[in-house]
């Protein structure tokens, strides 16, 4: 069963504000920035290579998001990546797109043979894609993987790569490929404002800062945003996704105030005809 003590992970983000170095696409620069200081991390966004080694050494988490992807990108990825495997620092993985062009998912191959990603966090076509299996992809946008199941194709991928691995949807999962949980909530406006799935990564990240166990804080960091969806939609969603997105940026910041429903976090190994590939 998920732990019950997780549930204070909001209010120790706040206590701890962790540093969050985040290497993402300009697309969502600022909203991810505003999305982890509502939850009460500390966000920098550093790319230059120069830099990007010293700035992973002091962060207490790196994220790499392929979103506007440039070779330069790529290479100061890796080095910041390798920086913090030699200080300890998780890596959190985003292959936005993979699947989308050669270049792409190559780029997030590449990473993940020269990084120590700790976890990884896409839609299943970009899962898909990352281990050579089928999946529509329009664009950096969410596809299909074919007829895997979620957590089938999350546990193959797991085993695979090595990796944690998280696909969100309709419904998200997150597995080591032996154990895992699945992850009801969230609403479906989350997918009319740009950036949501980027940030969160940075979020699951941001768990995963203040807690080692990451397939615990990962759980954990999908339930607490998709309940903070569902309280933005009560609170401004049907007036449109700028309403909704102001309003979740504010539901992230009392996400410690949030009650999970019951249900809402399921241990996989005891869901019915959810059993893992090996």
């Amino acid at each position: 069963m998920f732990p019950s003590g997780l549930i204070q992970l909001p209010l120790r983000i706040k206590e701890q504000r962790p540093l969050i170095h985040n290497m993402t696409n300009v697309v969502v620069t600022n909203f991810t920035a505003n999305g982890l200081l509502a939850l009460g991390a500390s966000p920098v966004m550093a790319y230059a290579k120069e830099e990007v080694a010293d700035m992973a050494r002091v962060a207490q988490a790196v994220v790499l998001n392929l979103g506007t992807l440039s070779s330069e990108l790529v290479e100061a990825a890796i080095i910041a990546g390798r920086s913090a495997n030699d200080h300890g620092v998780p890596v959190f993985l985003d292959p936005v797109g993979a699947g989308a062009t050669a270049f792409r998912t190559e780029a997030a191959l590449r990473i993940l043979r020269e990084v120590r990603v700790s976890l990884v966090r896409g839609n299943a076509a970009e899962v898909a894609h990352l281990i050579g299996e089928s999946g529509a992809i329009k664009g950096v946008d969410a596809g299909e993987a074919g007829e895997s199941a979620p957590a089938d194709l999350a546990a193959r991928a797991a085993h695979r790569l090595g990796t944690l691995v998280a696909i969100t949807g309709q419904e998200d999962v997150i597995t080591d490929g032996t154990r895992g949980y699945l992850i009801r909530g969230g609403h479906p406006m989350l997918t009319q404002v740009t950036g949501t799935g980027c940030l969160l990564t940075s979020v699951i990240a941001a768990f995963g800062a203040v807690e080692p166990d990451l397939l615990s804080a990962g759980a954990a960091a999908l339930a607490y945003y998709g309940e903070a969806a569902v309280r933005a939609f009560e609170r401004a969603g049907m007036e449109g996704p700028g309403s909704f997105q102001i309003a979740f940026l504010d539901a992230l910041s009392v996400m410690e105030r949030h009650p999970l429903e019951e249900g809402t976090i399921t241990s996989l190994l005891e869901s019915a005809g959810r059993g893992f590939v090996q």
